[in-house]
């Protein structure tokens, strides 16, 4: 919520007394009679309470926007507490990224599209969006594009005025033609998240060059004026809607602080600072964007891109794999210290890994099935043996947070909010007493292999002739487990070994890059592997990750293919959250659903950021709530 107190239908904000709590104070002075007619009174006075509160009139413009309770920072704040103000600029920075890309078009779902070291895309270096956020708050955005935002206690609306400085690398003027241009293209050309969240604005206008508005009436979603303020802004002179959804290595043009210099296809990308860069003295940029020039390096083999990193030819790298951390690090720059490791800590919810079960599938269709399946992931043996011990492991979906419901009974609230869906959550989980199963270690725990023969049998499969087959088809239980990496292919190997002891037969497919994407975007697929991000302020993003809608939608992340009436009504309390206390509420019972449903067989997370860098790249004392931040990093002056 933008503004603390409520504001007056002519738009100015109400004077201090003009809320529930003084005026329940002034009920002595307006009612002195007693019996009915104080009453009478006290209703009187507490329904005029209640208009003010409920007023949905415009405030003033804020410099920023919150999505619950207040910004941290003041209007004319100097920079972001995680950065170096005084970094110094210049050098380059190598980084890598496994796999490769065949288009520079980060927007559309044809062709494989670049990446950077910290996105999905490259947005953050060449396209700028309305707002920014503020990495220290859950979810906070200051302004960028825009100098302000205004919107009302209900989020009826939302109005960006644009700075009058900010122009695109062209030398063109972000106007408010651009930012309808980009929405109306978006909706209608865009990947999936974009056309689902950009429906929802009821209508977009230019107020004037530099003003624009959109009507947000009939949306119920508090979180879309933040969703519009991260919009990535489109020069309009530039994009020709008729091929935007065309893979291309045509060199884009946005606002940010980089443009791309040179391309070799799906071997690396460069970006090269604009000289020019309108917003380089903004307080939301101080500390940042400091390498002249950042080149993107792909890598087919997870091998060659650390050889590449150990030679010196990557100057940063971010380590998954904790065999690589634990044994691998063992060269002479590191002992020499011209090589750093370091783990970094954040306050995120963890990131859940798992192997996902497509229930578009009729072998996925039975709950127990998957809940047998999911038992049969020896955790505590693929530690030791693979991982050194150094992962731990996922239960729910807002693991290591205040949002996770994992070790907590639900509270008055939850319950109230499950309520219409009483079987949509299992009575462990409701209770907070589910945990993932615990075997022995051995990779032969008799009892939880039991435990799963008990429900394949309650969803009527037998072991026959050493199969796992179907009482009433003698068809045996059996699919794919679609991968594209060594790491990933790996796991799926010792895990086809676990499900054989029951007699499931888990075949292993392994797929380049772009047609592993490809079957994954489509939903071509039984199992595969895949890892969720969720932050400290969770919103519509969950409609494109678990809704119905999005389950029928190719490209989404609902690769599950989840239709669940629980969660989908859930997500909606999500959305109408107006304080943190109800939107915590509202996603510990997101993941009791979640987890009850058995979508998926959850893996492992790392404890912590692990990261190796060449000493000559340096970064600030303070670590952002969302951990590392790439583009406030620097390079030693020589």
């Amino acid at each position: 919520m933008v503004h603390a107190r409520p504001p007056s239908r002519a738009g100015r904000v109400a004077p201090a007394w003009y809320g529930l709590p003084v005026l329940e104070s002034l009920l002595p002075i307006f009612c002195r009679k007693t019996g009915a007619a104080r009453r009478w009174c006290a209703v009187v006075v507490l329904a005029l309470a209640s208009i003010a509160l409920t007023d949905t009139g415009s405030a003033a413009p804020s410099h920023a926007i919150a999505m619950h309770g207040e910004p941290a920072l003041p209007p004319g704040f100097a920079h972001f507490r995680y950065v170096n103000p005084e970094a110094p600029k210049g050098g380059r920075l190598v980084q890598s990224v496994l796999g490769t890309f065949d288009t520079l078009n980060p927007f559309v779902v044809k062709g494989l599209a670049a990446q950077s070291i910290r996105s999905y895309v490259f947005g953050s270096y060449v396209f700028e969006s309305l707002m920014t956020r503020g990495y220290d708050e859950p979810f906070t955005l200051y302004g960028l594009l825009a100098q302000t935002v205004d919107t009302d206690d209900a989020r009826s609306f939302v109005t960006f005025a644009l700075n009058p400085a900010a122009t695109f690398s062209d030398g063109k003027p972000v106007t408010a033609a651009d930012v309808v241009f980009s929405w109306q293209l978006l909706r209608d050309r865009g990947r999936p998240n974009h056309r689902l969240y950009y429906s929802k604005v009821a209508k977009a206008e230019a107020i004037d060059e530099r003003t624009v508005r959109f009507d947000l009436s009939g949306s119920n979603d508090r979180e879309l004026p933040m969703i519009l303020a991260l919009m990535p802004v489109l020069p309009k002179h530039a994009v020709n809607p008729a091929t935007f959804e065309e893979t291309t290595f045509e060199k884009p043009i946005g606002s940010g602080p980089y443009v791309i210099s040179e391309v070799d296809p799906g071997r690396s990308v460069t970006f090269k600072r604009n000289p020019a860069y309108w917003g380089r003295d903004l307080a939301v940029n101080r500390g940042q964007w400091n390498f002249d020039e950042i080149r993107t390096d792909y890598y087919r083999d997870a091998n060659a891109e650390f050889e590449a990193f150990k030679k010196g030819l990557i100057d940063v790298r971010a380590e998954t794999d904790p065999g690589r951390w634990q044994t691998a690090y063992d060269f002479p720059a590191l002992r020499d210290g011209r090589v750093v490791k370091e783990v970094f800590s954040t306050q995120m919810p963890k990131e859940l890994s798992a192997f996902v079960f497509n229930t578009r599938r009729p072998v996925f269709a039975d709950a127990r099935v998957r809940g047998a399946i999911t038992l049969l992931f020896d955790f505590e043996w693929l530690n030791h043996n693979f991982f050194f011990d150094l992962h731990r492991r996922s239960a729910g979906y807002f693991d290591g947070s205040e949002l996770s419901s994992v070790g907590r009974p639900a509270g008055a609230g939850e319950r109230a909010l499950l309520a219409p869906y009483p079987d949509a959550v299992r009575p462990d989980v409701l209770e907070g007493q589910w945990r993932p199963p615990v075997s022995d270690g051995s990779g032969r725990d008799r009892r939880v292999l039991e435990r799963a023969l008990a429900l394949l049998r309650s969803a009527g499969y037998a072991v026959t002739d050493t199969k796992l087959r179907s009482t009433r088809t003698g068809a045996p239980l059996a699919f794919e487990i679609l991968v594209t990496t060594r790491d990933v292919e790996r796991l799926a190997l010792a895990f086809q070994r676990q499900l054989k002891r029951v007699g499931i037969d888990a075949h292993i497919r392994t797929v380049d890059a772009v047609q592993y994407d490809r079957r994954r975007l489509a939903y071509d697929f039984d199992m595969i592997h895949n890892v969720w991000d969720q932050s400290l302020s969770p919103g519509s993003e969950q409609s494109f990750y678990w809704s119905s809608a999005a389950a029928d939608s190719p490209g989404t992340r609902n690769y599950m293919g989840a239709k669940n009436p629980a969660i989908d009504g859930i997500i909606a309390a999500v959305l109408r959250a107006h304080r943190r206390a109800g939107l915590v509420t509202a996603v510990r019972a997101l993941d009791r659903v979640l987890i009850s449903a058995r979508y998926v067989v959850p893996l492992f997370y790392r404890p912590g950021q692990w990261v190796a860098r060449w000493a000559y790249i340096r970064h600030p004392d303070i670590t952002s709530a969302y951990g590392y931040l790439p583009e406030t990093w620097w390079r030693a002056p020589e």
